[in-house]
């Protein structure tokens, strides 16, 4: 039996960036369906793991819920991994850390909130396509940084996989599948297709979303 436990559906984001993590680090786990059609959320076991009724959370053998994925991420990092992954040189650690924050902060949270819920689960005829193209824009002068640094090295923080890779990662499927005009940013495109042959990538986050998707109205 695995000695991690994760709440949450496969078509989480954030889920899947955990799951992503954990392929990583060849970590075993088991995993249980948790959130939108699943329910569970709403329970009481549920909410005294996670007060706030969201998923991912993750319990590894009898240690306390961890409840955030970046905290969740940071871990899983610091328990099961090393350098280049995870450095624990505090100034190596911290230039990982500090892309991993940006990346969750500048595109993901962003992206999702802002560009892909709207296109995704509004209905055609409720969609502010101004609003969501303003928003694109701005993700996309985000991206634009990633894709500068990109072009001077294979990773966010250099030519080895880590954890900010996972933070800027894990919803750039969903950036790249969504049907919209995109900025031509060739270096983080060319990334992008590098975390497609990692396997961890391909079986966690190119994952369909189409449970998420509201096509009438």
């Amino acid at each position: 039996m695995s000695q991690i436990t994760i709440w949450g559906r496969k078509s989480s984001v954030n889920v899947q960036s955990v799951l992503w993590c954990l392929e990583e680090l060849d970590l075993a786990y088991s995993r249980i369906d948790a959130g939108f059609t699943y329910g569970v959320v709403t329970t009481p076991a549920f909410l005294a793991m996670n007060p706030n009724g969201k998923v991912p959370v993750l319990i590894d053998r009898d240690g306390p819920a961890i409840f955030e994925a970046g905290a969740i991420l940071r871990y899983l990092a610091t328990q099961y991994a090393a350098g280049p992954f995870w450095p624990d040189v505090p100034a190596a650690r911290a230039a990982v850390d500090k892309w991993a924050e940006w990346a969750k902060i500048n595109f993901a949270s962003h992206f999702i909130s802002d560009v892909f819920w709207p296109l995704v689960r509004l209905a055609p005829s409720q969609r502010d396509y101004a609003a969501i193209n303003g928003a694109l824009a701005s993700v996309e002068k985000e991206l634009a940084i990633a894709d500068q640094v990109l072009a001077t090295h294979a990773y966010l923080v250099g030519d080895d996989f880590s954890l900010a890779d996972i933070q800027l990662g894990h919803c750039l499927y969903r950036y790249y599948d969504i049907d919209v005009v995109r900025a031509d940013l060739p270096h983080l495109q060319a990334y992008y297709s590098r975390l497609q042959t990692r396997p961890g990538f391909s079986r966690h986050v190119m994952v369909s979303y189409d449970d998420l998707r509201v096509t009438t109205g």
